[in-house]
């Protein structure tokens, strides 16, 4: 393999993990002067506990910014002419790298955001249809990790249906499984918690 083809194909990989791994929650918490979301609630870096440690606005850009991490790790590849293999797989790695940060200790979120935001540029009507979805989950039981875990396996099963019934790259389907999966696999403490009815509620203070 060149130089060029290795460039457009494992680069843009690479990219999305140290793109996934930047810890905006703990940014915008330095930024407005609160406390690291970290110290609060289950130790991670997303949007519930930047909501628990500073308030829904916060969590708001937190989750905004780590949104905007997938999107971006999903874009750069068709800018540089890669194919849709490698587009899914630079998305798959700013999940891992939102989760296992390099740059906190391996900590972070759970990766919904990410997830999400590389679903918006892979398949947008999808996305869309995922935030109502998650928007009531949310609200009406206040638990982030059901809102989260319903909301990953629709856009799972959503993206299959697109890519079996409307012709979608095959490659899609590998997103559609892979980021539910890793999503589920990073929320593993919370279905624990959900099954013995154990599972934090968050409070939407300003």
């Amino acid at each position: 393999m060149d130089l060029p083809t290795l460039a457009i194909t494992v680069g843009p990989i690479v990219a999305g993990y140290f793109i996934g791994g930047i810890p905006f929650g703990i940014v915008v918490a330095r930024v407005v002067g609160g406390p690291d979301p970290r110290s609060l609630g289950s130790g991670r870096t997303g949007g519930a506990n930047v909501m628990r440690a500073l308030g829904f606005r916060a969590a708001v850009v937190a989750g905004l910014l780590d949104a905007a991490k997938g999107a971006v790790a999903a874009a750069i590849p068709p800018m540089l002419g890669s194919g849709p293999l490698v587009q899914v797989l630079a998305a798959l790695a700013a999940i891992l790298g939102h989760s296992r940060s390099p740059y906190i200790r391996f900590g972070g979120g759970r990766g919904i955001a990410p997830g999400f935001g590389g679903l918006a540029v892979i398949a947008p009507p999808i996305a869309l249809a995922i935030v109502p979805i998650f928007g009531f989950i949310l609200i009406a039981s206040r638990i982030s990790s059901l809102a989260s875990l319903t909301s990953s396996a629709l856009a799972m099963i959503g993206l299959l249906i697109a890519v079996g019934a409307f012709g979608m790259n095959p490659a899609y389907a590998v997103y559609a499984v892979g980021g539910a999966g890793m999503i589920w696999l990073f929320h593993s403490d919370n279905i624990r918690r959900l099954l013995t009815g154990q599972e934090r509620r968050i409070e939407f203070r300003r």
